[in-house]
Parts: structure tokens; C-alpha cells; sequence
């Protein structure tokens, strides 16, 4: 099988270093992974991304209201390749000025940048996800039509385009219209792009799949050459990205294996479709997996080692919060983006138990996490926690403006990692396999990635019995408390040695298993 294509990685962010503000969650912090191992595996792999110089967001509570701001950020690591290139957007000329970043053990990694004097729609590379519709389809229009342009710009040869997300899907409008001005038809020309194009898709929502008007597709001038009838043939009419991503490529895939066969449930319905095989998400272990953690799980004393990284989250805790939590006491970690269906509230359900738990100082959690500025629903649930926090100061603690340094030392500090989505609205969840890998044992629903490596008992918990159907938050919060304290809690503070154990049994369930090294060779065997 041939392991050599050279590919061209498309995504609208990435998390390669947590001051590098060009990332959100997830998403970003995934497609860092892949570069960084992709490296490693020395695969002929380049990225094309935006160099976001307000980042996100930067999310604060103060005086009890979360506030948002944007920073400008000018990064000094940061190479110029010399080469430009422009883009028609709303009938004005954008020029976009190409940038090199190659500084955090990742492959060639390039950004495009509108903030140049000489455009009157500088900012359009400002804020990641900013504004609404016609922002959002500018910022894919650069990714995608841009990138395109730039990788022929900066003479470098691809053989396979893989869209990481519904995002760059204008890339194919692109490369569709070149095939055409070289004297192909347009279902020739479609054809042939199809076939040098794979594409992951990530949210098990179908509300949470953009979808735009042909109106606003053709004001902005995204259609690229094409015609409004050819477009609605790839996208639908309106237009949805999801759908334009599963036709424009040869194959598709979902982040985990119970995720693909969500995928694959919730487009079943179009047609001209790729196959959707599921390639399940994995982590750098160089980036989020303590070295001596690794080693200890092997012939090591893995608790000593443990108790090196909670002590060290605890004194950044006490540090950022003024709260000083007990190392004796079982600390539960749970940071991820804010989203109503990961039910961060789920612990708190019935109040008569955990607030007896928290009183008799036998549970102590740490919360994490960060909402869009135009999402309200996920700020009601910071707020949510925050009031948590609040109520309960001496036992749980609400980090504030969640980047991927929280991340790390959560995922290597905490002694269990809480996760309880509604399944199967988890794509992958890959903050638990972080955690897997530092002997933080994931207490989970199953769903996301989880399914796949849970060992209940064994190398954590499952929460739920993989239940699917009416009321699912009382099921899952009956579960929840059930196995927490006849199980969790029991092993922890009277069985240290089943717990060493089971700390042990989940690093190596999840050193290769669950890596980024794997998961980019199965995209190089299974999609490339």
C-alpha cells in the first residue's frame, strides 16, 4: 500500500501551542496533533490554515458577568514565504499575505492573513468563528479558495486534499473550476477532484452542520466560477456543508467507531455520497502525555508519580482561585467546550447526594471551559459552573478562560476523568484519552471514543449501559451516582492497590491505541 501521498491538511484552527491563539477547542487542538505527529512519522504532509490575530476569545468572569475580549496578537516565530495571493469576496479583491509556521515539531504548517493595510476587509482574519453568516463564509472562502491558491502559488504538489470539517469546502469549488479551465466539463472536472479529496466530519448534530442561503453564497462570490445550478448539485439548495463535503470526496469518515455509524445514519439520505468509515481520533502523546507517567506505568511507582502532577495542579489552582483543595480527596476533573449536551450539570442533579459527598470532604471537582461570545446557551452553562464554584468554594473550583495549558495539567492532575455526554451526541471526546494516557481514570457514558476503550472496572467506568431513549438524564444521573459510590469512590480510598492497578491498565490501553501516531497512519491506509 502506498504510505507516501503527499497531502494537503485544510482546517479552520489549530491548537500547536496554547499562546498560539489560533485554535478554539477540539477541533483545533486535533489537527495540532496530526501535524505534530505526522512529523514524527516524517509523512509528506503540509497544512493550510488562517493566522487569527484576535484568536477566539479570551473569557473572564468578573463581578460575577462573563466577558469576552479579543487581544491582538502578533507572533514573532512567524516566517515569511514571500508569496500572496488574492481572493474576490463581496466583488472586492482581498489579498492575502502567506505565512510559515514550523516551530512546534509540526509539519509545514501555512497561514493566510488578510491584515494588510492595502485591504478594506483587514479583519476578516481576525476572529476565529467571528460575527454571523457573511463573516463566517469570507473566513472559509480565504481557507479554502485561498489555500487552494497558495499551495499553487508556493509550487507545492498534492496528491490527496483531506478537509478536516465541513469548513474548507470551497477548496473543491476551486479545484473543480481550474480542472475546467483546462478544458474538462463539469461532471468530468467534479470527477477528478473527487478523487484527490477525503473529508472528516465531526458534528453528530445535523442542527450543528452549517448550512447558507444561495443568495448569500452568490453575493459573497463563493460559488467561484461555478453556476448557482452546478453549486446546488454539490451542496443542496440551501446549502449545506456537511452534504457539499460528502459529495466532492472519495471517502469520509466519522472520529470514532460508534460516531460513524452516527455519520452514517444522519446522511444516509444523500445521495451521490462518499462511504463514511470511521478512523477514531488519537492524541500526541509527546504534547499531552507526562514522560514519567509513561515510564512508571511500566516499572515505576505510578501513584508517586501521579501525586507529583496533582500536587502541582493543585498549587496552580490555589494560585489562580485562592482555593486550596485537599490532595487526599478524590478530585474529579471535568473541562471541555460548554455545550448543553456534555450536561456538565449532570453531577449536581440530585443535590442531597453531592452536596453530602462535597460536606464530608470525600469529593472535590474541577471544572473547566469556554463558550463561543454568541453562544448564550454555552455561557449560561459557564455561568452554571461558575455559580458552582461559588456556592461550594471549599471543594469545587471553576478555572477560568480554558486553553490547552488548563488542559494538560487538568488531564495529568486530576484522579478522575468525568465525562458524561447524551450518546451518541459525542463525536470523539479526546480530552479522555489524554487523561487515559496520564493514568487519570475516565468515568464516562459511552459514547465518543469510549465505547472503544472502557474496560469497567478494569481501566475506568461506564456510565449509563450505553442507554438511549426516554429520560436519559435521570437514567444516566441514577448510573452516575451509583457507580460513583459503590465503585469509584470505595476503590480510591479503600483499595489504593486496585486503583494502581487500573492507572496502569488504562496508560496502556491508550499509549498507541489511542495516539495521534496511529490515527495518522490509518488515515494514510484507510483514506489516502
Amino acid at each position: 500500500m502506498n504510505n507516501n501521498k503527499r497531502v494537503s491538511y485544510f482546517c479552520m484552527e489549530y491548537g500547536l501551542d496554547s499562546d498560539f491563539k489560533i485554535y478554539s477547542g477540539g477541533l483545533g487542538i486535533l489537527a495540532g496533533d496530526i501535524l505534530k505527529a505526522a512529523k514524527d512519522l516524517e509523512k509528506p504532509l503540509v497544512a493550510v490554515g488562517i493566522l487569527w490575530r484576535q484568536g477566539y476569545n479570551r473569557q473572564i468572569i468578573e463581578q460575577d458577568r462573563i466577558t469576552d475580549c479579543f487581544p491582538e496578537y502578533n507572533y514573532d516565530f512567524l516566517k515569511d514565504t514571500g508569496v500572496a495571493v488574492d481572493v474576490v469576496i463581496r466583488g472586492r479583491k482581498v489579498k492575502l499575505k502567506v505565512w510559515l509556521c514550523d516551530c512546534f515539531g509540526n509539519v509545514p504548517l501555512y497561514l493566510l492573513d488578510a491584515n494588510l493595510p492595502e485591504n478594506a476587509d483587514r479583519l476578516i482574519t481576525g476572529q476565529l468563528y467571528g460575527w454571523f453568516g457573511e463573516e463566517r463564509i469570507a473566513q472559509e472562502m480565504i481557507l479554502g479558495i485561498g489555500g487552494v491558491r497558495a499551495l499553487r502559488a508556493l509550487g507545492i504538489e498534492t496528491d490527496i486534499y483531506h478537509f478536516n470539517d465541513s469548513h474548507p469546502i470551497f477548496a473543491g469549488f476551486e479545484l473543480i473550476k481550474c480542472k475546467m479551465a483546462d478544458g474538462m466539463t463539469f461532471a468530468q472536472a467534479k470527477k477528478a477532484v473527487r478523487n484527490s479529496i477525503v473529508f472528516t466530519t465531526h458534528t453528530p448534530v445535523e442542527a450543528g452542520n452549517e448550512v447558507h442561503s444561495h443568495e448569500l453564497l452568490r453575493y459573497m462570490g463563493a460559488y467561484d466560477g461555478l453556476t448557482k445550478r452546478q453549486a446546488v448539485s454539490i451542496g443542496g439548495d440551501p446549502f449545506n456543508m456537511t452534504v457539499a463535503g460528502l459529495r466532492l470526496s472519495k471517502t469520509a469518515n466519522g472520529v470514532a467507531q460508534l460516531h460513524g455509524e452516527t455519520a452514517n445514519n444522519m446522511w444516509s439520505y444523500v445521495s451521490e455520497a462518499a462511504p463514511i468509515i470511521a478512523v477514531t481520533n488519537g492524541v500526541h502523546n509527546g504534547t499531552w502525555q507526562d514522560e514519567a507517567i509513561a515510564a512508571a506505568c511500566h516499572d515505576g511507582d505510578i501513584m508517586a508519580g501521579h501525586m507529583v502532577l496533582k500536587r502541582r495542579m493543585l498549587d496552580e489552582i490555589a494560585r489562580r482561585n485562592g482555593v486550596k483543595l485537599d490532595e487526599n480527596v478524590l478530585t474529579i476533573g471535568f473541562a471541555r467546550r460548554a455545550a448543553p449536551y456534555k450536561r456538565a450539570q449532570l453531577i449536581f442533579s440530585k443535590p442531597e447526594i453531592i452536596e453530602g459527598l462535597l460536606a464530608e470532604k470525600k469529593l472535590q471537582i474541577v471544572f473547566a471551559g469556554k463558550a463561543h461570545p454568541n453562544d448564550l446557551a454555552g455561557k449560561a452553562l459557564v455561568g452554571k459552573m461558575y455559580e458552582m464554584s461559588r456556592k461550594y468554594k471549599d471543594s469545587i473550583v471553576f478555572l477560568q478562560d480554558y486553553d490547552m495549558k488548563i488542559g494538560a495539567m487538568l488531564t495529568r492532575g486530576c484522579d478522575v476523568w468525568l465525562n458524561n455526554p447524551v450518546r451518541p451526541m459525542e463525536a470523539c471526546g479526546t480530552s479522555g484519552m489524554k487523561a487515559a494516557m496520564n493514568g487519570v481514570l475516565n468515568f464516562s457514558t459511552l459514547d465518543g471514543w469510549w465505547p472503544e476503550g472502557c474496560e469497567h472496572g478494569i481501566n475506568g467506568w461506564q456510565i449509563g449501559g450505553g442507554y438511549v431513549g426516554e429520560n436519559q438524564d435521570e437514567h444516566d444521573a441514577d448510573s452516575l451516582y451509583e457507580t460513583l459510590i459503590n465503585e469509584v469512590m470505595p476503590t480510591y480510598y479503600n483499595d489504593k492497590s486496585k486503583w494502581t492497578d487500573m492507572m496502569r491498565a488504562s496508560v496502556k490501553m491508550s499509549t498507541y491505541r489511542f495516539s495521534a501516531a496511529r490515527m495518522v497512519e490509518d488515515y494514510y491506509d484507510l483514506m489516502y
